[in-house]
């Protein structure tokens, strides 16, 4: 056949093309410069708080008192901490309430009611402490989205009253009057770190503290920005016989009512035993 040499030929050239490659060796896999593995992500600081007590009752003695806050800090960077660049700010918030602010002029030699507005949710009650100055920590853009600090968390007015366009000045005699009553406070430098992890805030209570659940919040910052928030509640409550009978004058008032008529019969009736005339 004339074709039979080419094909012979043909084979044994495949044959030893496949001998080849399988006794060449494997070559290495090579990485391209761009093609880089991933890092695991270093661990982020986190931060725990605890309070030294998680209710405090009012009684009709009661001058104020002070909430000790506890925190940690876990993955805290060495070199930060040993530099002294982690600041933690401190935050008790009181009950929320529709609270109305009005102006006073004098018309006739008498001062009126004049101008008011409305604010919604106003923080009844508002504590702050920090490691530094807050001017020191971050910037006041951070702290107005954060709601930290007197003069940055927001006052939401009244749809229906902001159409007089004086909202920044009720806005603003409403902190003052409030940081005049004692409830709007800020403390400086109450925030103490006692050892390279561990953290101490004080907070003084008022005597005219509102009652109900106050929210404490940890804030920590590293370098100026913020890194983590941690949150707990506090329960103020009254005690004692005035908030008993309190108690039992709204929530059981046919009770209260027929008790007082009883009271006030028998000690009539004693009274007039005791200092009749025979």
């Amino acid at each position: 056949m004339p074709f039979r040499a080419p094909l012979l030929f043909l084979r044994a050239a495949l044959a030893a093309s496949t001998m080849l490659a399988a006794a060449s060796p494997a070559l290495p896999q090579v990485t391209r410069p761009n093609e880089t593995r991933e890092q695991p992500a270093a661990p982020t600081e986190t931060i725990e708080i605890g309070l030294s007590t998680e209710t405090i009752a009012i009684t009709s003695n009661f001058r104020g008192t002070d909430l000790t806050i506890f925190g940690a800090l876990d993955n805290a960077d060495p070199l930060i901490r040993r530099q002294g660049r982690y600041d933690i700010i401190v935050v008790l918030q009181g009950p929320e309430r529709d609270l109305v602010v009005r102006k006073k002029e004098r018309y006739l030699g008498v001062w009126v009611n004049a101008e008011s507005q409305t604010f919604l949710g106003v923080p009844l009650s508002y504590s702050l402490a920090s490691t530094r100055s807050l001017q020191d920590i971050a910037d006041p853009k951070v702290y107005r989205q954060l709601s930290i600090g007197v003069d940055n968390f927001y006052l939401a007015p009244k749809a229906a009253d902001n159409s007089n366009g004086n909202v920044a000045q009720f806005s603003k005699e409403l902190r003052e009057i409030k940081m005049r009553q004692g409830l709007y406070s800020q403390r400086i430098g109450d925030v103490e770190f006692i050892s390279p992890t561990l953290f101490r805030a004080t907070l003084s209570l008022p005597t005219n503290v509102p009652v109900g659940r106050h929210r404490a919040r940890a804030l920590l910052f590293r370098n100026g920005t913020f890194v983590r928030e941690a949150n707990t509640s506090l329960q103020i409550v009254k005690a004692g016989l005035e908030y008993q009978i309190y108690e039992a004058a709204q929530n059981h008032s046919l009770l209260y009512g027929l008790f007082a008529v009883f009271l006030a019969v028998i000690t009539g009736w004693f009274g007039r035993f005791l200092f009749r005339k025979d």
